[in-house]
């Protein structure tokens, strides 16, 4: 019977013991800067002003820095606060800043997306709120702790589908007309901003605010018109790209630990 109530213990410590190393991810980065943590197929970089490299699995990015994935691959970029950003092949988009300093109270950092896939799941258990924004030629997707994609198409259509929690959407301010088209890969591009649009009457993109929660999507025009909040099913939604997060969402869950432990 001591044996058996042994082997009890020794299994229920074994079991803490592996959930608390689960918990705990300790990744060295700076508060301005965010670390690919997992690289599947090919990827280039470029920082500002500087040449295109080819981007390797543990590397540090920061404001400013170009990013283009290649055909096949799979990124993942984990930011101070271990929230993270996940980006499919073919996907093009620039760090704009990050800011995130536990001493300061602030978690702040915004991406620009120019064509491709995005998948964010924003840690939501820590005491200071994020500001954790996405954004297109034409729609800011506004972070609050939430878990959503955000597909931004060649001819520049936004699709945002939100799975937990919920994310305001908005009309980028600007002077420019969005472009119809996305900029070639490995050529440079310039990011413009939208102008007003027609409508059942005239409104600017940056009127228009819609709370999306969690199973619902909503979908931009590349002109900067929103359609409203719909629903979708899981079963319309699954596809590989959305497996692949998944998977490693469950294998990240929990492993946030203490915000102090990943400045580290």
């Amino acid at each position: 019977m001591k044996k058996v109530i042994f082997a009890a213990f020794a299994v229920l410590f074994l079991f803490c013991a592996i959930a608390e190393a689960k918990r705990v991810v300790l990744v060295s980065m700076g508060s301005g800067e965010g670390k690919v943590t997992e690289l599947k197929g090919t990827a280039r970089w470029q920082t500002k002003g500087g040449g295109w490299a080819n981007l390797k699995s543990g590397q540090s990015l920061k404001g400013g820095d170009q990013v283009e994935t290649g055909a096949g691959a799979r990124m993942e970029l984990t930011l101070p606060d271990a929230s993270i950003l996940r980006f499919a092949e073919n996907t093009r988009f620039r760090i704009i800043a990050i800011d995130m300093d536990e001493s300061a109270g602030t978690r702040n950092a915004k991406i620009n997306v120019a064509l491709g896939k995005t998948w964010a799941n924003v840690n939501k258990g820590l005491k200071v709120n994020p500001n954790i924004d996405v954004t297109s030629s034409n729609a800011v997707a506004g972070v609050r702790g939430t878990i959503y994609k955000m597909n931004v198409d060649e001819d520049q259509t936004v699709l945002i589908r939100v799975y937990d929690g919920q994310v305001n959407v908005e009309g980028v301010k600007g002077e420019k007309k969005p472009e119809t088209q996305a900029p070639v890969l490995g050529q440079p591009y310039k990011i413009s901003g939208p102008t007003p649009v027609q409508g059942p009457h005239k409104v600017t993109m940056e009127q228009w605010v819609y709370i999306i929660k969690s199973m619902q999507q909503i979908r931009v025009s590349s002109t900067g018109i929103p359609s409203k909040p719909e629903s979708f099913t899981l079963a319309e939604d699954r596809d590989e790209w959305v497996d692949w997060n998944r998977s490693r969402d469950r294998e990240a869950e929990g492993t946030a630990g203490n915000w102090t432990d990943i400045f580290r």
